[in-house]
């Protein structure tokens, strides 16, 4: 059958995941022929190590994802949540139609939500269902716990993956130098990581605010502070590029993909860039 990817791992007792219609051309070997006799239709079970390629998407649930504040899931304008999930289901589409499998991870300050690799359209519907029921029940005051929740989830991927994280890797000082070592450790059974950095780059990169007096509002301490933007826009802007130069370098050093998701540029980056990771996983 098209798409399907023959697995390597022959004699492994593959866990049984759901049935699929038979198709002129494939093997006869799994036909379910109980289910043709209750049903008279011809359908094949379908496996979960049916697939070479095992991709698990990491979402950063934290409050300052939900920024800026959105309705609904709409495709004209996304906080960097919306704009996460749109992406990850996109991607998630193209892996079932390809037989691959796909799980996810949601974390903030600890693990919300966690679904090993599947590929079948119920796992696809528990994602949906999921990323939705989340951003239904977004709160301001959700903390960021990077490095916990990464090393949690580096402890349960057991098979080799694609690993894409959709963050803007917020955190507070203590935790930004230990990020990386959880970084590394989804690295040790060689899964391969790209880190999309997803920022709203007009205003959390480039500070683009009018000059009138504004109040800003830390999305997870609540903090507040009123001031001109434009007195602190140069500072802000070198501090901005400081951390993402650093962002940066530290991805090369420890052989992560880094890609700059711009929540304004659409999704074509994303797509571009799971389809070249693909080719060369």
């Amino acid at each position: 059958m098209s798409g399907i990817h023959k697995s390597p791992f022959h004699g492994y007792s593959a866990e049984f995941d759901e049935h699929r219609l038979y198709n002129r051309g494939d093997s006869t070997k799994f036909i379910d022929w109980k289910l043709y006799a209750k049903t008279d239709k011809l359908y094949t079970k379908k496996y979960e190590d049916e697939t070479n390629l095992r991709c698990h998407f990491i979402l950063d649930n934290s409050s300052s994802m939900h920024y800026p504040n959105v309705d609904d899931f709409n495709l004209d304008k996304c906080s960097k949540y919306t704009f996460s999930s749109i992406s990850i289901l996109a991607l998630i589409n193209i892996l079932l139609k390809q037989n691959d499998a796909f799980g996810l991870s949601l974390f903030s300050n600890q693990i919300d939500f966690n679904i090993s690799e599947k590929s079948s359209y119920n796992q696809l519907q528990i994602i949906s269902n999921t990323l939705e029921e989340h951003f239904k029940n977004r709160n301001s005051a959700r903390t960021t716990d990077t490095l916990k929740s990464l090393h949690y989830i580096a402890e349960h991927l057991k098979r080799r993956s694609l690993v894409f994280i959709f963050s803007d890797m917020f955190q507070n000082e203590s935790q930004s130098k230990n990020v990386f070592e959880a970084l590394r450790h989804l690295k040790y059974n060689k899964h391969q990581v790209i880190l999309f950095h997803t920022t709203d780059f007009n205003k959390e990169i480039d500070f683009d605010f009018s000059e009138i007096p504004r109040r800003f509002v830390d999305v997870e301490s609540q903090r507040k502070i009123d001031l001109y933007p434009e007195q602190v826009k140069e500072d802000y802007q070198s501090l901005a590029k400081s951390f993402k130069s650093e962002l940066l370098q530290k991805c090369r050093q420890y052989q992560i993909k880094y890609v700059d998701a711009d929540i304004n540029k659409g999704f074509e980056k994303v797509i571009l860039t799971y389809l070249l990771e693909k080719q060369n996983f």
